[in-house]
């Protein structure tokens, strides 16, 4: 038996949660099976509950700088979890990971340039363009027997192109669920280095991984990868700790780790969060067992979803290789996606996030967080095939 108890009911709502918020499920929304945004509704594990505590009895909150041993246990995690050894000049910290994606951007690309993505992919990545005035390339994954891949001879064409500055990668990938293969990624490598595109590394779902599977750091390939990349980190997902966490970027090429450092010099973005600071050592030094618990709770809630989903004709399931987010298809049920998103709020009291927010490809998806408990998964099975058999 585990020592860590996720089936605990914690009413979300006792503090301002995005998932549960009015902003997300609407004022008539206290019914629903919030399941849309990524995080857990799981208790954080104890060791950092209990650096945080320690922190608070000392109970003075002024400037600080960053704990010495941070950056040491954030190498010693990505060495013994995912043998990818990084040197401590290579770790720039950031507020959040989507400031680096931005300011990796701005700094790399000019207005106008092309930043390539692979839809359906993580919506704010249209954000980070849209906001710097850069222009959107896609190459979309390919669904093919269920399991989605990428167009090696799409991306092939679209990297020669000299205005197409930066590939962002999702690695693994939100919202499909991909762990990426070294040889997938390998290949990808290889055409952005053959045409001077830099490729920027989303890899926050990185740690949760599920068996037969694992996770490639796009910067651990080779040094001719890692040279034309830039790696945005952050322990937010892996440990629900997303309204205390911060981010990290690493940034193997000298020239470009510099440029990085100014800006973040000129933005200002080199202040600490004395919390931020506990939790992430925390979770790095001491949170693996909770971690390991955590991702076999999701692998049961995933066989619950798996086998009552095979049930019913109408829906299919995209296969999860990592993270706790399942992409599930809908199209079987031929509804628009406005009426699809409907007939989930009104029929099955569901609340997703819509598979058009990934891009136009996802249309007739819908992406579900599955990091809840697993009585409150079934009962919101149970709800989805009965609205489905009255459909």
């Amino acid at each position: 038996m585990t020592r860590f108890d996720f089936d605990i009911s914690i009413n979300r709502r006792e503090v301002p949660t995005l998932k549960t918020h009015s902003i997300v499920l609407g004022e008539d929304g206290d019914a629903l099976f919030a399941a849309g945004v990524a995080d857990m509704d799981f208790k954080v594990a104890p060791p950092i509950l209990d650096a945080l505590q320690k922190r608070l009895r000392h109970e003075v909150f002024g400037y600080e700088t960053v704990p010495e041993g941070l950056i040491p246990a954030l190498q010693e995690w990505l060495g013994r979890r995912h043998q990818w050894h990084v040197s401590v000049e290579q770790v720039l910290r950031a507020p959040n990971a989507l400031n680096s994606l931005a300011i990796a951007t701005s700094l790399f690309s000019g207005p106008g340039d092309g930043i390539i993505v692979q839809p359906p992919v993580f919506f704010d990545f249209y954000d980070v363009v849209r906001e710097n005035q850069r222009a959107l390339v896609r190459n979309p994954l390919v669904l093919k027997d269920g399991r989605y891949e990428m167009d090696f001879d799409g991306l092939e064409a679209l990297a020669k192109m000299p205005a197409n500055k930066i590939l962002f990668l999702c690695n693994p990938h939100n919202p499909v669920g991909r762990a990426w293969t070294r040889e997938e990624l390998t290949r990808l490598g290889e055409i952005c280095v053959r045409h001077n595109v830099l490729v920027v590394s989303d890899e926050l779902h990185g740690d949760i991984v599920y068996p037969g599977h694992s996770y490639a750091p796009f910067a651990s390939l080779g040094p001719a990868y890692a040279e034309n990349s830039v790696t945005v980190l952050s322990p937010a997902k892996s440990f629900n700790i997303a309204s205390c966490c911060s981010a990290f970027t690493i940034v193997p090429d000298e020239a470009r780790r510099s440029a990085f450092e100014k800006e973040n010099s000129r933005l200002t973005v080199n202040k600490n969060n004395a919390f931020s600071n506990v939790a992430m050592e925390a979770a790095f030094r001491e949170g693996g067992p909770w971690l390991d618990a955590v991702i076999d709770y999701l692998q049961h809630n995933l066989s619950e979803l798996r086998e009552r989903i095979s049930t019913i004709s109408q829906l299919r399931l995209v296969d999860p290789e990592a993270t706790f987010l399942v992409w599930m298809d809908f199209r079987g049920l031929k509804l628009k996606p406005n009426d699809l998103h409907r007939f989930l709020r009104y029929g099955a009291r569901w609340e997703l996030t819509r598979g058009s927010a990934f891009g136009q490809e996802g249309a007739g998806f819908m992406r579900l967080n599955i990091a809840c408990r697993r009585e409150r998964l079934v009962r919101a099975l149970d709800d989805l095939d009965k609205a489905i058999r009255m459909l």
